[in-house]
């Protein structure tokens, strides 16, 4: 399993929200590149990067900061936060990010998940936030109603092949992720999973793991040490 860490970028600083309300937001570095280069110095292969400004605006706010962060870190990167149409995915694409995430857009306009699909293909990520098993968007501020495991068969039938779920009411607060949860989706879907929300301890890491994801995102628990990244790679294997 694939250890990533978060970056959330707001403002043009790395922060964490809790529970994604942008009214419970904590600072933790003023320098979102630098931090990235840290993470990739200890082991990360891979990180997340997510534009917090552009899921509330609907276009990419801090595009330049994330494209310096792709082509400066020795680590791949995969980005999400306000791509809602095909000239901003493309944008993305050629930029060097190794995959690019979609929310809203997969869950309000089938045209163009049918594209991006088409477009992107395996460097596709489309992230399933749920709160109390149903679907939010609009940088989790807008509930929808939609059933996450329903929506999750029709990205399968769509065939996007990786996802990012996330349970919202664990993220930001380290409240264990939702095992049962990811041991479901592993089991009864085609499509990788990679888990967020709430990881605490390296035994989350190790449970994960066990569950079958493919991959864990990291936040809070790495930037207030409660989790060491070498230590969370090593109990991911």
């Amino acid at each position: 399993m694939e250890v990533i860490p978060a970056i959330d970028i707001r403002g043009g600083r790395c922060v964490r929200l809790e529970q994604g309300d942008y009214d419970r937001e904590k600072v933790f570095d003023g320098d979102p590149l630098a931090v990235a280069h840290r993470w990739a110095a200890e082991g990360a292969t891979r990180i997340h990067v997510v534009d917090l400004d552009g899921a509330r605006e609907g276009r990419p706010v801090n595009l330049e900061l994330i494209v310096r962060i792709s082509q400066s870190v020795h680590a791949e990167v995969q980005m999400g936060g306000g791509v809602r149409d095909m000239e901003t995915l493309r944008t993305l694409l050629e930029a060097g990010l190794s995959r690019v995430v979609l929310g809203t857009a997969a869950v309000t306009d089938q045209r163009f998940l049918r594209e991006a699909v088409a477009v992107a293909r395996e460097r596709l990520v489309v992230s399933v936030d749920a709160r109390e098993g149903l679907v939010s968007i609009e940088g989790w501020t807008q509930a929808t109603g939609v059933d996450a495991r329903a929506m999750i068969d029709r990205l399968a039938a769509a065939g996007v092949q990786r996802i990012v779920y996330t349970d919202i009411l664990r993220d930001g607060v380290r409240a264990g992720p939702n095992f049962e949860m990811y041991e479901r989706l592993t089991s009864n879907t085609s499509i990788a999973v990679i888990a967020a929300g709430g990881i605490a301890t390296t035994q989350d890491v190790q449970r994960l793991a066990e569950c079958g994801v493919e991959g864990a995102i990291i936040g809070r628990a790495l930037y207030e040490g409660s989790i060491r990244l070498r230590e969370a790679v090593a109990a991911a294997r």
